[in-house]
């Protein structure tokens, strides 16, 4: 179950344990979490800070672009995001064995297997694994968004003004 928590407030107890307490909406249905603190002694929670995400006009409109891009190019709208999130996007390189290979491709949204390469008298083989835009910050996501406007100007489709790129960026900063 996930929560909105408005603030939280932590006190130490005299045994060392601590004693968490949430504030949230008075609107929001706490039923099934009340259902689990009485069926269950121990539970796991997550806890994470807030993250802004991008507003489904900037979503909409990159995936737009894509594939009008994709049309004019002869290709896809994936493959073409591949490639857009190779040139702007966020991305890692990481070594595995090779038996995991196929694991670690069905774990990352994208994976460009590099190829085989030897550390420490090991042999690996060396991926390259792109996170999705849809977990890029709002900084990450801009810069994406940016990219991939101006390769579309560069086609010559002119889809989106740069008012409309800054309003939709910002509406994603604000939620």
């Amino acid at each position: 179950m996930e929560l909105n928590v408005l603030k939280g407030d932590i006190k130490r107890e005299m045994n060392g344990d601590y004693d968490i307490v949430l504030t949230v909406n008075k609107n929001t249905n706490i039923e099934p979490l009340i259902s689990l603190f009485n069926e269950h002694k121990s539970m796991v929670c997550k806890v994470d800070k807030e993250r802004k995400k991008r507003s489904l006009d900037a979503n909409a409109a990159l995936w737009k672009m894509l594939s009008m891009m994709a049309d004019k190019l002869k290709t896809t709208k994936d493959d073409l995001y591949l490639e857009m999130l190779d040139r702007y996007g966020v991305f890692t390189f990481i070594v595995v064995k090779p038996n995991i290979v196929d694991r670690v491709k069905e774990e990352w949204k994208t994976v460009r297997e590099l190829g085989e390469v030897t550390i420490n008298g090991k042999t690996g083989i060396q991926l390259q694994c792109f996170f999705g835009s849809h977990s890029y910050s709002s900084k990450e996501f801009s810069v994406l968004l940016e990219g991939v406007i101006q390769e579309a100007k560069e086609l010559g489709i002119d889809f989106i003004s740069k008012e409309d790129q800054a309003r939709m960026v910002e509406e994603w900063g604000k939620k």
